[in-house]
């Protein structure tokens, strides 16, 4: 697996942020931030990063402060916010940077699509769709519309027929954006994606696909 590494980055701004960060071993093709779910930046969150490092993505997750209601609104956008000065200061465009996120962090980087410029955003199982469930994070379907980058939305059904209501209101939703957008669901997979291998493996190459298409 591609090497993580974390530093304490202080932003021109004065601000401070703790971040973990892997990088591609040749060219890089431009940044992604990976914002974390409730747990922090674990083990799940390396992989992501080293993953996504091996094809070519400098990849940062910053450390979002969680308390026990979870992250608000100003944090995650303080944290992203962070990130991305990071990302600018190694020398990565404006139109080659996006985010990515899953759970909760999902949540955040739909949040963060609303609210900064970016060049695309995806959201992997994201919670919170119809209600807030995390700090002042709005439930998503309120806040769809609103959109300002490209946004790919993966889902692994649960078979709660509830959970797929939300989904299908949710494409609903982000389907009013002016932005390209996109909700894909797999059946049987699950909400962690290890149920279904092979489901596991298409939703990691959409999400490539995403970042492919909109950041170049």
């Amino acid at each position: 697996m591609t090497q993580t590494h974390t530093v304490d980055y202080e932003r021109p701004d004065g601000g401070a942020r703790r971040l973990t960060y892997a990088e591609p071993d040749g060219a890089v093709r431009g940044g992604l931030v990976v914002l974390h779910e409730a747990e922090g930046v674990n083990d799940g969150v390396l992989l992501l990063l080293g993953g996504l490092a091996g094809e070519g993505w400098l990849a940062v997750a910053p450390h979002l402060a969680v308390s026990d209601t979870g992250p608000g609104s100003a944090e995650v956008l303080d944290a992203t916010d962070g990130a991305l000065a990071w990302l600018t200061g190694r020398g990565i465009q404006a139109d080659l940077l996006g985010v990515i996120g899953f759970d909760l962090g999902g949540t955040a980087a739909f949040v963060v699509a609303t609210r900064r410029t970016l060049g695309a955003a995806v959201s992997v199982s994201p919670v919170g769709i119809t209600r807030a469930v995390a700090g002042d994070l709005p439930p998503l379907v309120d806040i769809a519309a609103e959109l300002s980058c490209p946004w790919l939305g993966i889902h692994g059904d649960t078979g709660d027929e509830a959970d797929e209501a939300e989904v299908e209101r949710l494409r609903e939703a982000t389907s009013a954006a002016a932005v390209a957008t996109n909700v894909v669901r797999y059946p049987g997979a699950n909400h962690r994606f290890d149920a279904d291998p092979a489901a596991a493996e298409e939703a990691w190459q959409r999400a490539l696909d995403w970042f492919d298409a909109h950041l170049r």
